[in-house]
């Protein structure tokens, strides 16, 4: 009796961490993004704030990378043909507009992906980047501790451009 209830609780936490991902990159930190990216504009999204930093357009091209390598290259949706240099080397090449729906694409195949996972690919180790030992859960995590870091950034950067209240809370 134990094996049938220790499958179902491990389909239902599975199922857990795929609702979750899926709300907090899609529901939350995407909306807050667009919403960042309209009010910089496509010039200001590729302003760096001082030189020895990233712009909004920077980050958001570094994070569908990030996301790419980490979720679906991990879990065997694509080749991994990151350039990593890229992403924080590029001063143009996207509208506002075009970097959001670029990273809502990769996200949105990356929560498909995670989706699907069956409990045992959170549990399995793997290397990332090369270097990394870590278990679907940890890239998982990984993804979704490293955009709301870069989130913030953009929030800040935004309202610091801007002078606006953001309003993400009603507080």
């Amino acid at each position: 009796m134990a094996a049938p209830a220790h499958r179902d609780a491990a389909a239902a936490l599975t199922g857990i961490v795929a609702r979750e991902f899926r709300r907090r990159l899609l529901a939350e930190m995407l909306p807050r993004m667009r919403t960042c990216c309209d009010l910089l504009g496509d010039e200001r999204v590729w302003q760096r704030p001082a030189p020895n930093c990233n712009s909004v357009g920077n980050l958001l091209l570094h994070l569908a990378g990030n996301t790419t390598q980490w979720i679906l290259v991990t879990f065997g949706e694509f080749e991994d043909r990151r350039t990593r240099e890229a992403e924080f080397a590029a001063d143009g090449g996207g509208t506002a507009r075009e970097l959001c729906e670029r990273l809502a694409a990769v996200w949105t195949r990356a929560c498909a992906v995670v989706d699907a996972l069956p409990p045992a690919e959170l549990l399995r180790e793997r290397t990332i980047q090369g270097r990394y030992l870590e278990t679907g859960l940890a890239a998982i995590l990984h993804v979704l501790e490293h955009s709301s870091g870069h989130a913030g950034q953009i929030y800040a950067w935004t309202k610091q451009v801007t002078g606006r209240d953001l309003r993400f809370y009603d507080l």
